[in-house]
C-alpha cells in the first residue's frame, strides 16, 4: 500500500512531542509500505520548510517526510496563542496539505491523525480527491475537550467544530478513536460502533525502560537523595498543573522536605506556574526546561521515583496521553487524577494511584505514603511495566492500524 499520512506535530525520537505517527509509520514501512508523511514545517527544527518552496521532501527511516509551509509543528507554540490564532493556524495547515498532497501521487489510502481537528478536512478532501478511503484518527474529542477545560466557551464557535467534527467523522470510510470515551463519543455523532477501532497510544517499550541509569540528570536537577514525582508534558490550561504547585505547598507545610515535584516541559501556563512557586517559597519545586530528544527525556524520567498524569478537573475523561504509557514503559508508578478508563486501568493493574482532581492534598498524601514504603513503590513500578508489555506494546498496535488501513482499502476495492 501507498499511505499519505497526515500529521501536523509530526516528530522523530529526536523531537519533543509524541512519537506514535513515527513509530507507526516505521512499522508500516518496515511491513513494506510506502509511507508519505505530511506535516507542518514551520516552528519545526526537524523537517523545516525550504524558503520560497511550498514544501520540502525529505528521507526519515523509509518514511518519506514532505513538510508545508502552513500551521506550526511544535505544539507548544500553540498554548501561547489566542483560540483564534490557534484556528487560523489550523486552516493554513489543512489548506497548505490539501494543496501540496495533490501532487504527491495517488495513495492507496488517506490516513489523517487529529488534534486539531482541521487536519480532517485535508484527509477528507485527499480522500475525495483521488478517490481513496480516507481513515480519520481522533486523539481528542473536539469541541468537547475544549470546553470541558473552559478553553472554549463561545457558542458559534462550539456549534462550528461540532458541524465539523460530524462532517469529517461521517465523511472517514473508518475512524481510529485512541479511548473508549473517545469512541462513545464519535458513535454519539451518529456514527456506527463498528465504524470506529480503539487503538490507544503505545508505550515506547525500548526507550522508556526500567535500569535506564538517570544518575546524570538527577544530579543536572538538584534532586539529591530525595523522592521525586516528576510531571512531563505541555503545560497548558488543559493541565491544570496548580494542582501540583498545591500539592507541593502541603508538603513543604507538613515539614516533609524530603519530597520533591518535578515540572518538566513548556507551555502557556509555566510562567504562571513558576510565579505561584516563588510566592509560595516553595523550595519543594523544580522546573525542568525541555530536552533535545526523547532519550534525554527517557534519562529523566529514570531519575525520578514516580510519574504524574495530571490534568485541569472536568465532567469528561477520555484523554489517552502519551505520558501516561512512556511511564508505564519506564516501570515507574503512576499518579493520575484523571477518572474514567485511564485511572481504572491503573487501579485494576495495581501500578500507581488514582486521585481526587479537586484535592491536591490527594496527591501530597500518596507522595508520603510511597515515599515511606519504597518497596510498594518498586513493586508499582514493576507491575507498571508488565501493563506496558501485556496491553500497551507498540508493535501489537501499529499491527491493529495496518488492520484497519488494509480493510479500508480492501472494502472500497469491493
Amino acid at each position: 500500500m501507498h499511505i499519505l499520512y497526515i500529521h501536523q506535530y509530526f516528530a522523530s525520537r529526536k523531537g519533543q512531542t509524541g512519537t506514535r505517527s513515527y513509530e507507526f509509520a516505521r512499522h508500516l514501512v518496515g511491513r513494506g509500505h510506502a509511507v508519505t508523511m505530511v506535516t507542518s514545517g514551520l516552528a519545526n527544527r526537524e523537517f523545516p520548510v525550504c524558503p520560497g518552496e511550498p514544501c520540502c521532501e525529505r528521507e526519515l527511516d523509509g518514511i518519506r517526510v514532505v513538510s508545508v509551509g502552513g500551521g506550526y509543528n511544535d505544539p507548544n507554540v500553540g498554548t501561547s496563542l489566542h483560540g483564534w490564532q490557534r484556528m487560523l493556524k489550523f486552516y493554513q495547515f489543512a489548506q497548505a496539505a490539501s494543496q501540496v498532497g495533490k501532487g504527491l501521487g495517488r495513495p492507496d489510502v488517506v490516513f489523517a491523525t487529529h488534534t486539531p481537528l482541521t487536519v480532517g478536512l485535508a484527509g477528507a478532501a485527499l480522500g475525495r480527491y483521488f478517490d481513496t478511503p480516507f481513515v480519520f484518527e481522533v486523539r481528542d474529542l473536539w469541541p468537547e475537550a475544549l470546553v470541558n477545560v473552559g478553553a472554549l466557551t463561545n457558542p458559534m464557535a462550539i456549534w462550528w467544530l461540532q458541524r465539523m467534527a460530524r462532517r469529517i467523522y461521517h465523511q472517514a470510510d473508518h475512524i481510529v478513536a485512541l479511548s473508549p470515551g473517545m469512541k462513545d463519543g464519535v458513535v454519539r455523532t451518529g456514527v456506527a460502533p463498528e465504524k470506529v477501532t480503539v487503538i490507544p497510544n503505545a508505550s515506547d517499550l525500548d526507550l522508556f525502560r526500567p535500569g535506564l541509569d538517570g544518575s546524570a540528570s538527577r544530579a543536572r536537577l538538584g534532586l539529591g537523595d530525595r523522592f521525586a514525582a516528576i510531571y512531563f508534558g505541555a503545560m497548558g490550561l488543559a493541565n491544570g498543573l496548580d494542582y501540583v504547585i498545591d500539592a507541593a505547598r502541603i508538603l513543604a507545610e507538613r515539614g516533609r522536605d524530603r519530597i520533591v515535584l518535578v515540572l518538566h516541559g513548556g507551555g502557556g501556563k509555566r510562567a504562571e506556574l513558576e510565579a505561584l512557586a516563588r510566592q509560595y517559597g516553595l523550595k519543594n519545586v523544580v522546573f525542568s526546561d525541555l530536552v533535545p530528544d526523547k532519550e534525554e527525556m527517557a534519562r529523566i524520567v529514570a531519575a525520578c521515583d514516580v510519574c504524574l498524569t495530571i490534568y485541569r478537573a472536568t465532567r469528561e475523561h477520555t484523554w489517552s496521553p502519551n505520558k501516561m504509557f512512556d511511564a508505564l514503559a519506564a516501570g515507574k508508578p503512576v499518579l493520575i487524577n484523571v477518572p474514567g478508563w485511564l485511572g481504572e486501568t491503573i487501579e485494576r493493574n495495581q501500578c500507581g494511584r488514582c486521585l481526587d482532581a479537586d484535592r491536591p492534598q490527594a496527591l501530597a498524601d500518596t507522595l508520603q505514603e510511597l515515599s515511606n514504603q519504597p518497596e510498594l513503590c518498586r513493586q508499582m513500578g514493576r507491575n507498571a511495566r508488565a501493563l506496558a508489555e501485556r496491553e500497551f506494546d507498540r508493535r501489537l498496535l501499529a499491527q491493529r492500524l495496518e488492520d484497519v488501513l488494509t480493510n479500508a482499502v480492501i472494502r472500497r476495492t469491493k
